[in-house]
């Protein structure tokens, strides 16, 4: 069994986006972690911009999602954490270029 190697499962998550935020979560900084082990189960260690985020269920459905389609994937494990705080010196610079495209000010 082929195993997606970590570079893989974050472009896969390039796709999930916070629904209040036109940028995704990787770009964001949001992701801390990710671990895929030789069973194949990926485990995602991220966080979002605020502790009471309303979308929460939404993301680790559409991550669970955009991983579990990698090949190799059998299962997919996210877990949110909120030490360190995430805060925009996480976001990577096409993160940072995208908010500033849609006005943010980054």
């Amino acid at each position: 069994m082929t195993l997606p190697t970590e570079e893989q499962v974050l472009e896969a998550l390039k796709v999930v986006k916070d629904p209040e935020i036109p940028v995704n979560v990787v770009d964001l900084g949001l992701i801390y972690g990710v671990d895929v082990m030789e069973d194949g189960k990926v485990d995602i260690t991220m966080t979002l911009t605020s502790v009471g985020c309303p979308v929460q269920d939404l993301i680790r459905a559409d991550a669970e999602m955009a991983v579990g389609r990698l090949d190799g994937v059998n299962d997919v494990n996210v877990e949110f954490v909120w030490t360190p705080p995430w805060g925009p010196d996480k976001m990577t610079e096409d993160g940072k270029r995208q908010m500033r495209m849609f006005g943010f000010n980054v």
